[in-house]
């Protein structure tokens, strides 16, 4: 019996894997939403680490298993240690392992802070874009000022994403409590070679009178934004740090989630808004229905979309990185990782 093969993938070979086709990976991405919509993946809750000596740390365990040609099955763990960037070290490290289901053996391990980066800011592409579609239908045009709340890691992918999928933008705004990280983001747009006007402002309020669309990529762990007059303009909300808005927000928007069980847990604002009224009436839609059409949204409220992260979109990612790597010649093979294949050792029978 042959034994499996199993890879390492770094985080040079997933970069190289994921560069200059993002809209191929919007497309991974809004596939595993339709399988998780239609019940073709598993997808239990995260469970959470966390350290009494540490309270701002945590790790997350995200397993599931996605169903379609592309099936596969396996688990994220990722850390998040925000006391990181002060030292110069990212937030968040991640590994992936994917297992083959006909076996269960993993056949890799992924390098994923790149790919949970990825995945984030392809399902903020792809929601930006779905629901935007939405709008043009009714006579509303698309955001033309963008603003981002929180100047990190994410911030930075998914205006990648934007950009690379087809958005242009008038006019770009920054709002981050450390002033020297709002000014290297802004160092980096102008760098990228965008040409248009970036604004730094001082506060998130400024920022979200003067944006149609509002990316919140914080770590914050509690609202931080109160007045629902702020959304008077009915702005596009990415709120995909989930804990940037009060719950009297959320219940004067129209809001859209990637999975309604997920998103209203662990003290998100939208579960603290559920708390508020108990009930969860105040939640419209999910991706997938605005994926089928089912959902249009109304163009005179706020619109805000609150994913928690889905581990089906991490593995969905990974394999689509897994299968270019190894189409490549990219990928690199552990020789022997499994060893004991053999009911009485290696040199007797196969165990059975």
């Amino acid at each position: 019996m042959a034994a499996p093969s199993f890879a390492v993938v770094s985080g040079a070979q997933v970069q190289r894997a994921l560069a200059g086709d993002p809209a191929a990976v919007l497309d991974v991405v809004a596939d595993a939403y339709r399988l998780h919509g239609s019940g073709r993946t598993v997808n239990p809750p995260s469970y959470f680490l966390r350290f009494p000596d540490r309270p701002s740390a945590r790790i997350i365990a995200l397993p599931a298993s996605v169903g379609g040609d592309g099936a596969v099955d396996g688990i994220k763990w990722i850390s998040s240690f925000p006391e990181n960037v002060a030292t110069g070290l990212p937030r968040a490290s991640a590994v992936l392992v994917l297992n083959d289901p006909a076996t269960g053996y993993p056949f890799a391990c992924l390098e994923s802070s790149i790919i949970s980066a990825t995945r984030t800011a392809a399902s903020a592409a792809l929601a930006a874009d779905r629901l935007t579609r939405g709008w043009a239908a009714q006579g509303r045009p698309r955001p033309a000022r963008v603003g981002f709340v929180g100047a990190g890691l994410i911030a930075r992918y998914v205006h990648t994403y934007l950009a690379g999928t087809g958005w242009q933008f008038d006019e770009v705004g920054i709002h981050d409590l450390d002033p020297d990280h709002a000014r290297q983001w802004r160092d980096y747009l102008t760098g990228s070679g965008y040409t248009g006007p970036v604004t730094l402002h001082d506060d998130a309020d400024s920022l979200i009178r003067a944006s149609d669309l509002v990316v919140f990529a914080t770590v914050a762990p509690a609202p931080h934004v109160h007045d629902p007059d702020l959304f008077g303009h009915a702005p596009l909300v990415l709120h995909l740090s989930l804990r940037d808005l009060s719950p009297e927000i959320i219940l004067a928007s129209t809001n859209v989630v990637d999975d309604v069980d997920h998103c209203l847990t662990a003290a998100t604002s939208p579960h603290l808004a559920e708390q508020a009224v108990g009930h969860r009436d105040f939640v419209h839609a999910t991706l997938y229905d605005v994926l089928t059409g089912d959902f249009r949204p109304p163009v005179d409220r706020p619109l805000v979309f609150s994913p928690f992260g889905l581990g089906v979109l991490d593995l969905a990612v990974g394999r689509y990185v897994h299968d270019r790597a190894a189409a490549a010649g990219d990928l690199t093979a552990i020789d022997d990782f499994f060893h004991e294949l053999g009911r009485y050792g290696n040199r007797g029978a196969p165990c059975r």
